[in-house]
C-alpha cells in the first residue's frame, strides 16, 4: 500500500447540507499534504470523517490501509491527531498531561519527549489552563509526536497563533517527516507553503486540485513567464519614421 490516506466518492450531509461531495483524495505515504480552502469548505468535516469521529453518508475512506470506520482504540497509537479546538485536561499539570497519556502508547519514546518539551521550551509544572493557547498546542503537538506515529493528522493547527511559536511548530513537524505522513488542514496557503510537498484545494464540499506543490508551483511558473513575454494589449505601436525624398 503506497497511499496513508484514501477516499472513494466520500460525501457528509448535515441535514439538508451537503458539506462533501464526493470526495476523492489520495495521500501518498511520506508526504506533508496540506489541504487548504476557506472556511466553511470541509476541511474539518473531511478530518472527522477520517478519524471516526463523523460517519460518512456514502462513500468510502481508508486510513493507513484500515477502514476509517474501525479506527478506535488501538488503531489510534498510529495516529498523532491535533485539533484547533482539542479538548485536553487543562486542570492538569504539563508534566503530568505527558505522563498520563504514555501508558496508552506502546511507541511511546521518552527521549523524543524531552527533546520535545525542551525544544518547545514547555513549563512542565504549569497547569495547562494557565498557559497561552500558543502553549498549550505546543504540548498538545509534543504529546502526538512523541510515540513516533505513522501518521499526524492536524486540523487547522496554527489558527491564531504567534508566527514564533508557528515557527516552531513547523520545525519539529518538518523534523518528524522522515518517520511519518503528515496531513494538515489550512485555510491559509501562506502557513504551509514552505514546508508541505503537496497540496489540496477543497471548495465548498469538492476537491479542485490535488497535485504536489513543486508541480503546481512550476505550473503557475510557466504561465507568468508567458504573460511577461506577451506585449502588452495596450501599448501603442511606434509609428514608421516618415521617408525623406531628395532631388
Amino acid at each position: 500500500m503506497d497511499d496513508a490516506i484514501r477516499t472513494e466518492n466520500l460525501v457528509k450531509r448535515f441535514r439538508k447540507a451537503e458539506a462533501l461531495r464526493g470526495l476523492n483524495l489520495t495521500v501518498p505515504k511520506g508526504a506533508i499534504y496540506a489541504l487548504v480552502g476557506s472556511n466553511g469548505a470541509g476541511k474539518t468535516t473531511t478530518i472527522k470523517l477520517l478519524m471516526n469521529i463523523f460517519g460518512a453518508t456514502s462513500g468510502r475512506a481508508e486510513v493507513l490501509g484500515l477502514d476509517s470506520r474501525q479506527i478506535r482504540g488501538t488503531h489510534l497509537a498510529s495516529i498523532g491527531y491535533v485539533s484547533d479546538n482539542q479538548q485536553i485536561p487543562d486542570w492538569m499539570r504539563a508534566d503530568s498531561f505527558l505522563a498520563f497519556l504514555r501508558p496508552f502508547y506502546p511507541t511511546w519514546d521518552r527521549q523524543l519527549e524531552d527533546k520535545l518539551t525542551r525544544q518547545f521550551d514547555l513549563p512542565l509544572d504549569r497547569r495547562l489552563r494557565t498557559l497561552s493557547r500558543g502553549t498549550r498546542m505546543k504540548a498538545v503537538l509534543a504529546s502526538a509526536l512523541a510515540f513516533h506515529p505513522k501518521l499526524i493528522v492536524l486540523d487547522e493547527p496554527f489558527t491564531g497563533l504567534d508566527p514564533l511559536v508557528r515557527d516552531q511548530l513547523i520545525q519539529s513537524l518538518v523534523e518528524r517527516a522522515a518517520e511519518s505522513t503528515i496531513f494538515i488542514s489550512s485555510h491559509d496557503l501562506g502557513e504551509i507553503e514552505s514546508f508541505a510537498t503537496h497540496v489540496g484545494y477543497l471548495e465548498n464540499g469538492q476537491l479542485r486540485l490535488s497535485e504536489e506543490l513543486t508541480t503546481l508551483v512550476e505550473r503557475f511558473r510557466s504561465v507568468e513567464a508567458v504573460f511577461d513575454v506577451v506585449p502588452t494589449l495596450n501599448s501603442t505601436p511606434r509609428k514608421p519614421a516618415p521617408i525623406s525624398n531628395s532631388g
